[in-house]
């Protein structure tokens, strides 16, 4: 019996697992001496759009849509509840087309009924198919993400894409919940940034190269891989340079950095390059299924601790003075932002660091 192919992909995702080139190798911090603060001062508090989050780590999009992922979605749910943790559910066509498997996504309000939740659909979708995913999960958000790239590659993929920002423009205006507009891990440039800021879009979650390969997992899928697209897109770093570059001409953008996150150290440059929040999932999906759901609740407390860790040392008490922190910008990173025009300078010289008290 052929396995559903939303579980193909969690099985692939995890034998693959994550390359670790997502570019934070390449952002270099610069060690505070006089950091002037403590970590009982530290607050891992932070907005994005109109919601107040607890913590800047969100389960990201990961799975749904079969029977069998239901237990992976209920068990993160849990670890979510647990932890105060955001969830975005993976994506809800499936159920929008096939109703019997809906309770793999409810499961996630049912564990979490106080919780924030993001639903999650393809830039295909319609209003009516958004209003329906909103309400299946009672999201509190709805995440829209962007494939094109997987979809080409994935033989049953779609090959039209005509009208994406259109459609995704009526559901901003229309779905009565906060969109966030995401990759799914071949990044973002500031073109596309700037496309969609311009319909209203004011959350926008990076999804850079360097997590879960979804180029990758596709040709697995296929008779005739084409490995030569596996390495498409901009890593993470490079997407939130990208996206920080697009969003310093407008007020009230928040951006999500995800694609590879997998440490609290990581988490913490991704914040530092302009993220308000960082979305996390292979690192998570690994850590439930090989040790269970009490040693993920546990992994994601120790980050909160390592994070606060991180910040005392650089000095930043909040979400938002992380993003004053000078930080040094090297290598391939380095040469993708003076080619395409990004000041990588203004990040070592910002003014983030003494304070006189």
């Amino acid at each position: 019996m052929r396995i559903p192919r939303k579980m193909e992909h969690v099985h692939h995702a995890l034998q693959l697992g994550q390359s670790g080139n997502q570019g934070f190798a390449d952002i270099k911090l610069i060690h505070n001496c006089l950091p002037e603060t403590s970590t009982s001062l530290i607050s891992l508090q932070t907005s994005i759009g109109e919601l107040n989050l607890s913590s800047p780590i969100i389960i990201n999009a990961m799975t749904g849509g079969a029977h069998e992922t239901e237990e992976i979605n209920r068990e993160l749910a849990i670890a979510a509840r647990e932890t105060g943790l955001t969830m975005a559910v993976g994506s809800q066509m499936s159920s929008l087309k096939n109703p019997e498997v809906a309770s793999s996504y409810r499961i996630v309000r049912e564990m979490n009924p106080d919780g924030i939740i993001f639903g999650n659909l393809g830039s295909e979708a319609t209003l009516e198919q958004a209003l329906r995913a909103v309400e299946m999960v009672r999201a509190d958000a709805l995440q829209i993400h962007l494939n094109v790239m997987q979809e080409l590659i994935m033989p049953e993929g779609d090959r039209d894409f005509q009208g994406m920002l259109k459609r995704i423009s009526a559901i901003v205006d229309q779905v009565g919940v906060p969109v966030i507009v995401k990759e799914v891990g071949f990044g973002m440039a500031r073109e596309s940034v700037d496309a969609l800021l311009g319909i209203g879009i004011s959350v926008i979650d990076v999804g850079g190269y360097g997590g879960t390969n979804f180029a990758a997992i596709e040709n697995m899928r296929r008779s005739l891989p084409m490995e030569w697209l596996n390495e498409w897109g901009c890593t993470t770093a490079t997407a939130l340079l990208e996206a920080d570059y697009a969003s310093s001409r407008h007020v009230n953008v928040f951006l999500i950095g995800s694609g590879g996150i997998r440490n609290s150290l990581e988490a913490c440059k991704a914040l530092i390059l302009g993220a308000s929040a960082v979305g996390v999932a292979g690192a998570f999906l690994r850590t439930l299924r090989q040790e269970g759901t009490a040693a993920l609740v546990e992994h994601i407390r120790e980050m909160h601790n390592e994070m606060k860790l991180v910040m005392t040392a650089l000095g930043a008490p909040t979400v938002q003075d992380l993003h004053k922190v000078p930080v040094v910008i090297s290598g391939e990173t380095a040469h993708w932002c003076y080619a395409r025009g990004i000041d990588i300078q203004s990040f070592a010289n910002r003014n983030g660091f003494i304070k006189i008290t």
